[in-house]
């Protein structure tokens, strides 16, 4: 791990097996060199917010994104969220059109606070260059937690939007999950199907239905 980047005590029993692999400990280093030496997205501390913030008992929805925002002050470890005072990205007004709900901050850390797993597939980025950290092995360390989850919990929500995220259905039980899937939220898609996919609706009726506490998508 880099010095600041802590994960929290439910996370880290979980992934323990993972955190002790080669590979996952090459990926580390090639981490923290880049925090050295480039500027790098998010903040090393809030690399695993998304964790830190949804403990693994606590999860009953998953949403994934690709990759952190590149731009300064914008990606704050959480999909598809960004900074209190910082600019809605479009895809993230999009999907605040699709819940029906407006405001300015774009912090989501509301949402995860209720469960909800914000996962980006690749943790990290490098300052305007997208995809810049694709490749590196955070992948197979993102497949791992999605395999985890689908194994080990039962009745969770995965919400899979576009292409890159849809393909993560293969590492998830249909028979103990709903799959919720679109296309992404960004304003070149948006408009083929992520609009009017009720998908934040068809959530709390899945969750209500299995006995669990809806979310509240205004928080």
């Amino acid at each position: 791990m880099t010095k600041d980047a802590k994960i929290e005590k439910s996370w880290k029993k979980i992934l323990k097996e993972y955190f002790e692999r080669e590979d996952f400990q090459q990926l580390i280093e090639f981490v923290k060199k880049e925090y050295s030496v480039k500027e790098v997205y998010p903040p090393s501390k809030d690399m695993f917010r998304a964790f830190n913030l949804c403990p693994f008992d606590s999860i009953s929805v998953v949403i994934l994104g690709q990759d952190p925002y590149h731009g300064e002050g914008q990606a704050n470890g959480l999909c598809f969220s960004v900074n209190e005072g910082i600019k809605l990205p479009p895809s993230l007004k999009n999907i605040l059109k699709e819940v029906g709900i407006e405001r300015e901050n774009g912090d989501l850390e509301g949402w995860a606070k209720q469960g909800v797993l914000l996962l980006n597939v690749v943790l990290t980025v490098i300052k305007n260059s997208p995809a810049s950290h694709a490749g590196k092995g955070w992948e197979d360390f993102t497949d791992f937690v999605i395999k985890k989850i689908s194994d080990e919990k039962e009745n969770v929500v995965f919400v899979l939007w576009g292409n890159y995220a849809r393909a993560k259905s293969a590492l998830i039980d249909k028979d103990k999950h709903l799959i919720l899937e679109a296309p992404h939220p960004s304003p070149f898609s948006a408009y083929s199907g992520f609009f009017g996919s009720d998908h934040f609706k068809k959530a709390n009726e899945y969750l209500i239905s299995k006995n669990q506490t809806p979310v509240d998508w205004s928080l």
